[in-house]
């Protein structure tokens, strides 16, 4: 990984599989963020940016979606990170805010390099090229078993489930996986919750765990 920039501001990254809560647990902490007189910016992956979001499209809801490569897929989720880096992120950083990130570099550290069998070192180099020295002083992993994520993704979904949606079980439970392996890599940074508490238990716990660490 490299190393963490050094900022006024503050990057906390949320990761999780599809439906364990990450939006709601953002909004929320932005709103306590406010109300304690902090700046906080927003932010998604992929997304955040005019471009990021168009990258986005066509990860997610291109016709052609289902003949995409691991390869490929990487690559467009690191393209549209660098740019929401750049453009959103460092800035946000550099003038004191609080940013608040739904996924970050561990979403493809998880999805392509461990649910999609990519070599590790590839992908940790092109994370590092896409992000330069901006890391997450906090990653907050949302838990949920293989079985509730896959319950949730079909009763939010209102049109046809996107691409990731329509993943098998054998990827949600490696991604589950991943995320647990990875906060055994990097205690000091990524916590892990449990997502089948009520929103109001998870805030409570996020919260109480964002005032210890990051003050």
């Amino acid at each position: 990984m490299p190393p963490k920039t050094k900022s006024a501001g503050k990057l906390i990254s949320f990761e999780g599989s599809e439906g364990s809560g990450k939006s709601t647990q953002i909004a929320r902490l932005a709103d306590r963020l406010q109300k304690s007189g902090r700046e906080v910016v927003a932010t998604r992956e992929p997304g955040g940016t005019e471009i990021g979001e168009q990258i986005r499209n066509i990860i997610v809801h291109n016709s052609k979606g289902d003949e995409m490569t691991p390869e490929t897929e990487l690559l467009l989720f690191t393209a549209a990170r660098a740019q929401v880096v750049r453009e959103v992120i460092a800035p946000a950083l550099k003038r004191g805010a609080v940013v608040l990130s739904d996924r970050f570099l561990d979403s493809s550290t998880v999805y392509q390099g461990i649910a999609r069998n990519l070599a590790p070192g590839p992908v940790a180099e092109i994370n590092r090229f896409a992000v330069g020295n901006v890391m997450p002083d906090l990653t907050i992993v949302i838990d949920v078993p293989t079985e509730v994520s896959l319950q949730r993704v079909r009763q939010r979904a209102s049109d046809l489930p996107d691409r990731m949606e329509r993943e098998n079980i054998t990827f949600y439970k490696k991604v589950r996986e991943g995320y647990l392996l990875l906060a055994k890599e990097w205690p000091d940074r990524v916590v892990v919750l449990d997502g089948t508490l009520t929103p109001a238990a998870i805030e409570k716990k996020i919260w109480a765990i964002v005032q210890k660490r990051l003050g």
